[in-house]
């Protein structure tokens, strides 16, 4: 998890990564979009905190926890 800040905040393309920015974003959890909001929805990923009308993240400690106990 070379890309995961221990504390802070993460935005989606962090998360589930940007292949079409340069230099590319690697994915810490390898999921669609679609599939990361449908995952939020259900309880199957954690949930986001909105900062703004148009600012969603997610605690850097809620993504950790999730990928170590094998959440993927």
């Amino acid at each position: 998890m070379a890309h995961l800040p221990e504390t802070g905040f993460l935005r989606l393309r962090q998360i589930i990564g940007d292949d079409k920015r340069m230099p590319p974003i690697p994915p810490l959890i390898p999921v669609k979009k679609s599939t990361w909001w449908e995952g939020v929805r259900t309880g199957r990923f954690p949930r986001p905190l909105k900062l703004g009308p148009r600012t969603t993240v997610w605690r850097a400690e809620d993504i950790r926890r999730f990928i170590e106990k094998g959440g993927m």
